[in-house]
């Protein structure tokens, strides 16, 4: 799952997204700037990846499907 948090989207809706996923297991990439790293560092922490553009995301779902 990709979790995308910013200006136009429901922070705490994203927040728990991230839980959800966190709490049954279930990988996820967190899409924000970097200007929200701080707030966010603990649902970085238990994301697969951290990325600030949606072709980052890309990268990083190929990786990770291809490893």
């Amino acid at each position: 799952m990709v979790v995308r948090f910013g200006d136009k989207y429901k922070q705490w809706n994203a927040a728990f997204d991230a839980g959800y996923c966190a709490a049954l297991g279930k990988p996820y990439v967190a899409l924000h700037d970097e200007d929200i790293v701080h707030p966010l560092k603990e649902v970085d922490a238990g994301a697969q990846g951290w990325c600030k553009t949606t072709g980052q995301v890309v990268e990083t779902l190929r990786y990770v499907l291809q490893a």
